[in-house]
C-alpha cells in the first residue's frame, strides 16, 4: 500500500503465529483485507489511525457498532464513571431497568425486555422462544439473510453462483459452514427475500408447522437491499392469517435508521424484535423484546435463556449514555445520520455518472453500499450473486485507504454514517472516490 504500512504487515505476521488467520473473525483478516489487514489503533469521533500512524475517515464504524462514532464523550465517561464500581456483578442492578425502559420507549411493540451479549445470542434466544411458545418446530428464513452464528441461519447467506441455488421455487439449502449439527437446518424453510409469491408457497406448503418468519428490516450483509414497497406489510398480514410470529431482526437496522428502527421507518409491527451493535455504543450489548405474554415464556420453567454476562454492568452505562444521546432534542442525530448518508449518496452517485462508471449505490438512510453492476437496482440475493462485480468493488475500496477513506472492503457488507460525521467528511471522501475512479 502507498500509504505504507509496515507496522500492519509485521503485526499480522506475528498474529499469524498465535491466532488463526492472525485475528479473532475472519471478516478482519485477508479474506477481505487482501494480503494482511490494517491494524487500527485508535478511534475518535469519525477518524480512526493504524498502527503506522495513518488517519482514515471512518465509515465502517465497527461494522455498524458505532452510532454516535468513536469515542463519544458521553460513552468514554460512562463507562469510566462505571468502572471503578466493578465491571460485571452478575446480580439484579438498576441501571439494567433503565436501559429497558429506553429500549421500551422507543422500540414498537417492546412490552418486556431481555438482554443478551451478542446478535447471534438474540436471534438464538427469539427462535427458541418461537418455537416454544408456538409448538412448532419450522421457521422461515431468507436467502441472503444473516442472523448470526446459530447453526439453524447458517445457510444461503453466503455468495455463491447464481446457478447454485437451484429455482426460486424450490432452493436448494447451502449449509454456510462444516461442522454443523447433521439435522440442523431439516426445520429451517429457505425463500427468496423480496418474492410475495415465494413466502405465500412456503406457508401454504408447510401449514400449521412454522412457528415463526425471521426477517431483517433490510438486507443488510449482502450489501444494502431494501425490502419492495409493501413487503415488509406483507410478511406482518401474512404471519397473522396464519397464526405465525413475526422477528424482526434489527440488529444492524437497530438504532440506526430510526428511533424505532424499522418498524418505526416501515410502519410494521413484529411480535419479537432482537437488536445489537447500535444499542451498546461498541460494548457488547445485544437482546430481543416483544410482546409481554410472549416474553413471558422466558419465565423460570418456561424457554430458557441464561447469561452470566447479560446485561453486565458496563455495558448498560454504556448502552444508557448512547440511546440517551441518540434521543437527544427531539432524536436529532437520526435527522444527521440520515442527512449525512443521503448527501454522501447523492454525491457518489452524481461521481458514477459523470465518470461512466458502471456503479449503483442503494442506501436506507445512512446505511449504504456500492455495487460494482450494470443493473439499475439490485433487490434480491440471487441479484447480487448474479450481477455484482465483487472483486471489483473490494479493490476498490483497498485503493480507497491509500486515500485516507475506510469503508468495507467486503462488497457483502455495507458502510453507515455516524452522529460524527459531517459535511467536510463528505466532501473529502467523494473527492478521493473521484481519484480512485477516474485514476
Amino acid at each position: 500500500m502507498s500509504h505504507g504500512t509496515k507496522k500492519s504487515k509485521a503485526l499480522f505476521e506475528r498474529a499469524l503465529g498465535v491466532m488463526v488467520e492472525g485475528g479473532s473473525s475472519p471478516s478482519r483478516g485477508p479474506a477481505n483485507y487482501g494480503d494482511y489487514p490494517l491494524f487500527i489503533e485508535r478511534g475518535s469521533g469519525s477518524r480512526i489511525w493504524d498502527v503506522d500512524g495513518n488517519e482514515y475517515i471512518d465509515w465502517m464504524l465497527a461494522y455498524g457498532a458505532l452510532p454516535l462514532g468513536h469515542a463519544h464523550p458521553s460513552v468514554v465517561e460512562a463507562i469510566t464513571g462505571a468502572a471503578s464500581g466493578g465491571s460485571l456483578l452478575a446480580a439484579a442492578t438498576e441501571i439494567e431497568i433503565e436501559v429497558a425502559e429506553l429500549i421500551a420507549g422507543m422500540v414498537p411493540g417492546a412490552e418486556r425486555v431481555r438482554f443478551a451479549n451478542t446478535g447471534t445470542e438474540a436471534t438464538m434466544a427469539a427462535i427458541r422462544l418461537a418455537r416454544g411458545m408456538m409448538g412448532r418446530p419450522k421457521f422461515i428464513k431468507f436467502e441472503g439473510h444473516y442472523h448470526g452464528w446459530y447453526d439453524d441461519f447458517l445457510v444461503n447467506s453466503h455468495p455463491q453462483s447464481a446457478v447454485a441455488f437451484g429455482h426460486r421455487n424450490d432452493p436448494i439449502k447451502i449449509a454456510d459452514s462444516s461442522g454443523l449439527n447433521r439435522r440442523a437446518l431439516d426445520d429451517t424453510i429457505v425463500v427468496p427475500w423480496n418474492d410475495a409469491t415465494a413466502i405465500e408457497r412456503a406457508v401454504i406448503d408447510n401449514r400449521g408447522q412454522i412457528a415463526a418468519v425471521i426477517t431483517e428490516g433490510v438486507m443488510a450483509n449482502i450489501g444494502v437491499i431494501p425490502p419492495q414497497d409493501g413487503y415488509l406489510k406483507l410478511l406482518r398480514e401474512i404471519t397473522r392469517d396464519n397464526d405465525i410470529l413475526l422477528i424482526l431482526d434489527e440488529t444492524v437496522t437497530g438504532f440506526r435508521v430510526a428511533p424505532g428502527g424499522c418498524q418505526e421507518y416501515f410502519d410494521v409491527e413484529a411480535d419479537i424484535v432482537t437488536f445489537g451493535k447500535g444499542v451498546g455504543g461498541g460494548m457488547p450489548v445485544a437482546g430481543f423484546a416483544g410482546r409481554a405474554d410472549l416474553m413471558q415464556g422466558l419465565e423460570w420453567g418456561g424457554v430458557l435463556h441464561y447469561g452470566t454476562q447479560n446485561a453486565s454492568r458496563l455495558g448498560m452505562f454504556a448502552a444508557a449514555a448512547n440511546l440517551r444521546e441518540l434521543n437527544k432534542d427531539g432524536a436529532a442525530a437520526f435527522t444527521h445520520l440520515w442527512d449525512i448518508g443521503e448527501t454522501l449518496c447523492s454525491g457518489l452517485r452524481e461521481l458514477f455518472a459523470t465518470e461512466g462508471t458502471a456503479a449503483i449505490v442503494q442506501n436506507v438512510g445512512p446505511m449504504l453500499q456500492i455495487m460494482f453492476t450494470e443493473q439499475e437496482r439490485i433487490t434480491d440475493f440471487r441479484g447480487f450473486c448474479a450481477h455484482v462485480d465483487r472483486v471489483a468493488y473490494q479493490h476498490f475500496a483497498w485503493k480507497l485507504f491509500d486515500h485516507g477513506v475506510y469503508m468495507s472492503p467486503s462488497s457483502a457488507l455495507h458502510s453507515v454514517a455516524c452522529v460524527a460525521h459531517t459535511k467536510n467528511d463528505v466532501s473529502s471522501t467523494l473527492a478521493a472516490v473521484a481519484e480512485v475512479i477516474s485514476g
